[in-house]
């Protein structure tokens, strides 16, 4: 079985920056990108225009973006698998992963395998029909494209994120609706109450909705209250769903410490993790920002992390 020094497992933003710093660094990592479990490159494979990352004020499309970061990945000497990593043995060093196709040992080992965000199967809103052409799962991300200015924009949710990316919405919208199937919120009280008040924001309760309609972006969506069974179409500039996200955990079956959130649990300040040579990057032990570039620059931590734990392996 082949000895790497380090392996990386993801290829999104935290995946490929980890794998520039640490082929930079002479760590000669081999990067599973992944094949069935999704696209290389992670959510950004799935979005338009990212117009907040750092250095392209024009904006640039996500899968260009990740292409680019493969590149350089690549440059530098990175080994990029294109298949699943199906487990990982971590209970004694060196690690065991084990790729749809091969089987490997490592030395250190890098987590960032990211999180998805949850969507509900509504017509309109599937890959292929209106995702990323208005309907989104991440405000922060997206609300501000000028597709969503001044336009009445649909929040789907009923916690403290849904409530959060409504009042966020509220700076480029018209108005803001937030789409709950229950009549309170399961948000907490203070978060609750700053919806209720604000001017631009509706709660529509017991209401969910059908279909998102449009041709090439959203134009409309088909609402129906729960109770009453009242069916009502309201005109739409943008849908965002709220729901929040599942970190991709499952192959590693508990063998690493996670939050009560299914999050992998990080050594504050750094991308340790409870296993001694296991560091995690990207948003799948962040549940707080999940953007781009707190991503990427996890994925550097990491990589100077592991860099700095096998120095001290070596000298020891």
């Amino acid at each position: 079985m082949d000895k790497k020094k380090l392996i990386i497992i993801g290829s999104g933003p935290a995946g490929f920056t980890a794998a520039i710093y640490a082929a930079r660094a002479n760590l000669f990592p081999t990067l599973y990108e992944g094949f069935l479990s999704g696209p290389s490159g992670g959510q950004l494979m799935t979005t338009t225009d990212v117009e907040n990352y750092p250095g392209f004020p024009q904006g640039i499309l996500g899968p260009k973006m990740m292409e680019e970061f493969r590149k350089q990945a690549l440059r530098f000497g990175t080994t990029i698998l294109t298949e699943d990593v199906l487990s990982v043995e971590l209970s004694k060093r060196p690690f065991i992963v084990k790729g749809g196709n091969t089987q490997l040992q490592a030395e250190a080992l890098i987590l960032a395998t990211g999180a998805n965000a949850k969507r509900l199967d509504i017509p309109g809103t599937r890959d292929g029909e209106l995702w990323q052409k208005g309907v989104t799962a991440c405000a922060v991300c997206d609300g501000a494209a000028p597709i969503f200015r001044n336009k009445d924009l649909f929040v789907i949710g009923g916690g403290d994120s849904a409530v959060e990316e409504a009042i966020f919405l509220t700076k480029y919208g018209k108005k803001v609706y937030i789409v709950h199937r229950r009549d309170v919120l399961r948000a907490s009280k203070i978060m609750a109450d700053r919806a209720k008040k604000h001017s631009k924001i509706e709660i529509l309760w017991d209401a969910v909705i059908e279909k998102v309609v449009g041709d090439k972006v959203v134009e409309s969506v088909i609402l129906k209250n729960l109770k009453t069974n009242q069916v009502d179409i309201k005109e739409a500039g943008g849908v965002f769903f709220a729901i929040g996200h599942s970190p991709n955990t499952q192959f590693l079956q508990n063998q690493v410490k996670l939050l009560p959130n299914g999050y992998i649990d990080v050594k504050p300040g750094g991308t340790q993790t409870s296993i001694e040579g296991v560091f995690a990057a990207g948003d799948v032990q962040d549940h707080l920002y999940r953007q781009a570039v707190t991503a990427a620059g996890s994925g550097c931590m990491a990589a100077l992390d592991a860099e700095k734990w096998l120095s001290a392996q070596e000298s020891a």
